[in-house]
């Protein structure tokens, strides 16, 4: 599962926040290829935010495939790229949030969407340690469903999504200070639901450092 840590080139990222600021004018003139461009560009972030949030990949599809609908119908109120992703993101928060809380939670299974998600980009080549680390990732996986939403969509947001606690702050119309503390709650509501993981699976020494990774990864959040 990975995390966003690096950070991102400051003259790339202006440049590209530029070309997004003129896509979404192009849009808004009635430019239909430009606002094609957009949902190009960002339909993969707004589909991996609704897939950790609703665990589902046909609920993802659907909400991803909602917001840009919605985004379309209501261009003539964006002045520009921040606007219209704080949108999409705000929506889609509320909508996979609305559709998990219908669901009743359950364990997470060793194929969950999520996980297989992350063991394309993480795998290794020996199938032993391979299984390690899609046990760790699942346990991860439903130690995050376990969250309130409120915690679970600020952890979502920044350690998944890469968002800052201002940027992560207006789309859940709160402040960075409060996201602050939902992240500090998070990591210890996270480290508890592990530790149990920890001590089921410390019996060996490969269980024991797979183990230790998710209390790791449940740290640095």
């Amino acid at each position: 599962m990975t995390f966003n840590s690096r950070p991102p080139d400051a003259p790339a990222a202006e440049r590209r926040a530029r070309d997004a600021d003129a896509l979404v004018a192009a849009a808004r003139a009635g430019d239909i290829d430009a606002f094609d461009r957009l949902v190009r560009r960002f339909r993969p972030r707004i589909y991996a935010l609704a897939l950790h949030l609703s665990a589902s990949a046909s609920d993802a599809d659907d909400i991803a495939q909602d917001a840009f609908v919605q985004a379309y119908r209501h261009l003539a109120h964006f002045e520009g790229r921040s606007q219209l992703f704080t949108w999409l993101y705000r929506i889609t928060v509320h909508r996979a949030l609305d559709i998990q809380r219908r669901r009743k939670r359950g364990t997470v299974s060793l194929d969950d969407v999520r996980v297989e998600v992350a063991m394309r980009v993480d795998a290794p080549s020996d199938p032993r340690l391979a299984l390690e680390l899609r046990e760790t990732y699942t346990a991860l996986v439903e130690a995050l469903d376990q969250l309130p939403e409120t915690l679970k969509s600020a952890v979502v947001l920044t350690a998944l999504q890469g968002l800052s606690y201002p940027e992560a702050a207006v789309v859940l119309g709160t402040t960075p200070g409060a996201i602050a503390v939902r992240i500090h709650q998070a990591r210890k509501l996270l480290r508890k639901s592990l530790e149990a993981v920890h001590a089921r699976r410390a019996r060996t020494p490969a269980a024991r450092v797979n183990s230790e990774l998710a209390l790791a990864v449940a740290s640095v959040l």
